[in-house]
């Protein structure tokens, strides 16, 4: 007759730390070690790829950084008012490069904070509403789009240092823009003209680039969309606000993001067309080089630290306030729109 052996039970198993939970095999040792082996060795070799990325940055944007911060601290050769001997060294000055910004030596410093802001609001808003009317353009499907497309981007090929000499020619006293609208205008002297020069300049030049980037928004939008919305009876103006615009934002911003952080560092364009010391076209970038040049280092590396602030709070700006999707967050209005058009080939679009 055989005998039945009675089924073992937890109680009945040995203590020990392969036990796991119950109902679980017991994860080996081995194992285990093994997943943290592997674990450690994707770290190092990411460790390892990432570095030379890291050893690249800190040459040539930690190390500037900080000696531009270290040379604002000091101030410039020549005649020391405490002993009143010639210094041949850059005397310590501390934060008096700073502080000096807003005293009566700093109308020059707020005279080009003024202008770097105004060309920086005024030339990216005509490129983006040009930019994306030429992204529209060459979406479009007829026959020369190709020629279409070229001639709109070439004046982005166009090195900046050459339409700088280029439009100086069109704006000269006998140039194509006097000859144009009918009366003598001195575009490249001081005076707001001067400023209208560089802005129909830049957004000549740059508005392009934005329509370039919107294009490759336009381009990945489903064409069942916009059939949906048709057969709904939403209009192209509705399509527009409710279907394109949201959908192209992600591309539409980070276009947006990359001009201001271009505008905000404006140099070649105004110094080429119009000239250096120009108070009405100098902007930030222009006044430190021009104090560079003078062989007043401390001051030029405070103005630029300040500009430096300044692009760094407007890009922390930037992407709080108008969306996380300039870092490759894609969520939100683009993605519910293309679900639900997936799923039930309708638009939410008002008619």
């Amino acid at each position: 007759m055989a005998t039945r052996t009675p089924p073992e039970t937890a109680a009945d198993r040995p203590p020990g730390p392969a036990s796991g939970r119950a109902g679980r095999p017991p994860a080996p040792e081995k194992a285990r070690r093994g997943r943290k082996s592997a674990t450690a060795g994707t770290g190092r070799m990411a460790a390892l790829l990432v570095s030379p990325t890291l050893l690249v940055l800190t040459v040539v944007v930690l190390y500037p950084t900080i000696m531009a911060l270290r040379e604002s601290l000091y101030g410039t050769k020549g005649l020391d008012p405490k002993t009143g001997f010639i210094s041949d060294t850059e005397p310590f000055v501390g934060l008096q490069n700073y502080t000096d910004i807003f005293g009566e030596a700093g109308a020059r410093f707020w005279n080009a904070f003024w202008n770097t802001t105004f060309f920086t609001v005024v030339t990216v808003g005509l490129e983006t509403v040009i930019g994306v009317a030429m992204a529209l353009i060459m979406h479009k499907a007829f026959s020369g789009r190709a020629l279409i497309r070229a001639s709109i981007l070439i004046p982005w090929a166009v090195p900046t240092a050459i339409s700088g000499l280029l439009w100086r020619w069109i704006f000269n006293s006998d140039g194509i823009a006097n000859a144009l609208i009918g009366h003598q205008v001195l575009w490249t002297t001081e005076g707001f003209h001067a400023k209208v020069a560089v802005i129909i300049a830049e957004v000549w030049k740059t508005a392009p680039f934005i329509g370039l980037l919107v294009l490759a928004g336009l381009q990945v939008i489903p064409r069942e969309v916009y059939e949906a919305a048709r057969m709904d009876g939403a209009s192209p103006v509705r399509q527009f606000w409710h279907i394109t615009l949201p959908l192209v934002k992600p591309a539409l911003l980070v276009a947006v993001l990359f001009r201001c952080l271009d505008a905000l560092r404006m140099f070649d364009l105004p110094y080429l067309l119009v000239g250096a010391q120009k108070s009405s076209v100098e902007t930030l970038s222009m006044l430190a080089q021009n104090e560079a040049s003078n062989v007043r280092f401390g001051p030029a590396a405070a103005y630029a630290v300040v500009l430096f602030v300044y692009v760094l709070l407007i890009v922390l700006g930037f992407v709080r306030l108008l969306g996380a999707d300039v870092v490759g967050d894609a969520g939100g209005t683009g993605r519910k729109k293309r679900r639900w058009a997936s799923k039930g080939n309708r638009v939410e679009v008002p008619a």
